[in-house]
């Protein structure tokens, strides 16, 4: 069961910010339902950095919800991702993402192929597999 391919249950549909987005972007993907990951920043497909709720709202601090907020226009992704963040590639399993997971360092992983974001996978993604593996 671990050794499963990450890519039969990583997310394929990833949301992904450039570095030279207004960070008004990244509040208007968090503020959708369900939405709980970590945004990979990307340029031309490949992974520069990723930006988590935490780095978000550590940055916003006090800011508000009104859209009109100066910080919002303000600060652009680039100023508040962390570069050159750990990603997993495609041949990886089940259990590789599980152990880095498990660290606590971060909640999501990309992955990537070629270089470029084909995915990403939460410590959700892993959990939703292994309740449902029968084990």
């Amino acid at each position: 069961m671990k050794s499963v391919p990450i890519s039969s249950i990583m997310s394929k549909n990833v949301v992904c910010v450039s570095p030279d987005q207004k960070i008004i972007d990244v509040k208007h993907i968090y503020e959708k339902k369900k939405f709980h990951h970590h945004i990979p920043v990307t340029e031309n497909g490949e992974l520069k950095g990723m930006i988590s709720l935490i780095d978000f709202m550590y940055n916003i601090a006090g800011a508000g919800l009104s859209d009109n907020l100066t910080v919002y226009s303000e600060l652009k992704v680039k100023d508040i991702m962390t570069p050159n963040p750990f990603y997993l590639n495609v041949t990886a399993t089940v259990e590789d993402a599980a152990k880095q997971l498990e660290k606590g360092y971060f909640h999501a992983v990309p992955i990537l192929e070629d270089n470029k974001v084909v995915g990403i996978v939460s410590t959700a993604d892993i959990i939703k597999y292994f309740l449902n593996s029968n084990l």
